[in-house]
């Protein structure tokens, strides 16, 4: 399946780039979110009068993810959880508790931006925190548990 895309996706393409997917993707993905298009005659001659519109949106939308890198720069969130012998915690950190203590100290995040390179946290210490701002931006931010 052909598509153009309306937004940078990672790892796929650009703005206004004609790529092939596969079907399940294509129709379930990046149609229904509106990063992209079918590549039919019609779709193609109506992306080339809105590309200038679409590549403008593109450009601003990267300006924000850029001011709230910035933002999240040197951000160290502290999260206290019950833990037994040799630091291990009863149960673990996931994105839901980081993102609400990221929102509680004023960076507005989602769940979906955050993705934690080294998996779940099941123990007590420092642990990076990659924020996915824009598909060429990732913002790092420390996360520290410590004992309740």
């Amino acid at each position: 399946m052909q598509v153009i895309l309306l937004e940078k996706i990672r790892h796929l393409g650009n703005v206004g780039d004609r790529v092939e997917v596969k079907g399940g993707y294509g129709r379930n993905f990046l149609l229904p979110t509106g990063k992209a298009v079918f590549a039919s005659p019609d779709n193609v001659a109506r992306f080339e009068l809105e590309r200038s519109a679409i590549e403008q949106a593109a450009a601003q939308a990267l300006a924000k993810a850029q001011a709230r890198s910035d933002a999240l720069k040197d951000v160290v969130i502290t999260l206290a959880h019950k833990a037994g012998e040799g630091g291990r915690l009863f149960g673990s950190v996931n994105t839901r508790e980081i993102a609400a203590a990221l929102t509680a100290a004023g960076h507005a995040v989602q769940q979906p931006e955050l993705s934690l390179p080294e998996g779940a946290i099941r123990t007590l210490g420092s642990f990076p925190l990659d924020v996915n701002l824009h598909a060429d931006l990732v913002a790092r931010v420390r996360v520290e548990v410590v004992a309740q």
